[in-house]
């Protein structure tokens, strides 16, 4: 593969890792690999609105971390010929907050609320009218001289992201206008992804290599992305540059990750839940706190992929080991 001179020796600086991934973030639908039924409706939302000159009705994607939630979003905003306006659902705590932001918004923008299942009660309620109607009702004064003050908003596109879309109240989720669901990718996307970070990145991978860190990636872009970037790093300090087999094994090897992906964490539940409650079934609280881990990052980082795996089972009374994992943790050659 050739390399890009303009990429080839990126700037040393602390935010490195995150000129990295922008440079790796798709900034055409064209580049965006894989959710073809997601990017199509995406499309034909897109041209309708614009042949009625409207902004693109709300949208609200639901999958893990790492899929590509926040990409697609960005996409949508450049497609609609406007600007994109970011912000975390936690750091909307106050009504003036939200206020600030939506009066600051101008039409065919999009709003871009992350992990918006976390915003607060009270700015959830506030941004009803403005998805409606696009209406922002401010209360002024307190007391017998409070009044409300309704002032008209831009007509915008709010594009939310969650990792829990059971955790939305029902008369938010029922505001979007287009709900989707963001699933993990395809061996052959992954690898495509691959390719495609590899070229950008100016480094030269094989095809085994390539097949190789597709199979570890957990099939999630950010990830793949992620083992790319550190067995560069191996490739480049410990090889000739280029990225082949040999180098592959070894980066992996010392990094902890196994044939199917796993890392320690991942090994730790499952050895806990066979030492230390027979196999199972034991319940999210009692593994939790026997590995340490915080339930929620069991619930969304760790199981989805163990149980894409088939590595653990989960039952009425609690989450049980498969012979698949008996079979794995044996041959594989790494300690949790």
């Amino acid at each position: 593969m050739s390399v890009n001179p303009e990429i080839q020796n990126p700037p040393i600086a602390d935010n490195n890792e995150r000129i990295l991934d922008t440079t790796l973030r798709p900034q055409q639908w064209c580049d965006f690999v894989g959710q073809k039924k997601t990017k199509n409706n995406i499309r034909i939302m897109i041209e309708g609105a614009k042949k009625r000159n409207e902004a693109v009705d709300h949208i609200l994607f639901c999958g893990g971390p790492g899929l590509g939630k926040t990409t697609l979003s960005h996409l949508v905003a450049q497609e609609n010929d406007g600007t994109i306006k970011t912000i975390s659902g936690p750091s909307l705590q106050r009504p003036g907050d939200l206020a600030a932001i939506l009066t600051s918004l101008s039409d065919k923008d999009v709003l871009f609320i992350d992990e918006i299942h976390r915003m607060n009660k009270i700015c959830e309620e506030m941004i009803y009218p403005a998805l409606e109607g696009f209406k922002l009702n401010i209360l002024t004064g307190t007391g017998p001289m409070a009044r409300s003050i309704e002032l008209d908003l831009p007509k915008f596109t709010l594009i939310g992201a969650t990792t829990k879309i059971g955790l939305l109240t029902s008369p938010l989720r029922t505001r979007f206008g287009a709900i989707f669901q963001i699933n993990l990718y395809h061996p052959e996307e992954i690898e495509e992804i691959i390719i495609r970070s590899a070229k950008l990145l100016g480094t030269d991978i094989e095809e085994e290599a390539i097949k190789k860190i597709g199979q570890c990636s957990r099939f999630t872009p950010r990830i793949a992305n992620r083992l790319l970037k550190r067995i560069r790093d191996f490739a480049q300090v410990e090889g000739k540059g280029a990225i082949d087999m040999e180098i592959t094994n070894l980066a992996l090897k010392e990094m902890e990750v196994d044939e199917l992906g796993l890392e320690p964490q991942d090994r730790k539940i499952l050895k806990t839940i066979i030492e230390k409650f027979g196999g199972g079934p034991v319940g999210i609280q009692a593994l939790a706190a026997a590995v340490g881990e915080d339930q929620n990052n069991i619930l969304e980082v760790y199981e989805p992929y163990l149980l894409q795996l088939g590595l653990i089972d989960r039952t009425p009374q609690g989450r049980i080991i498969t012979e698949k994992t008996y079979k794995h943790l044996k041959d594989t050659k790494y300690e949790a």
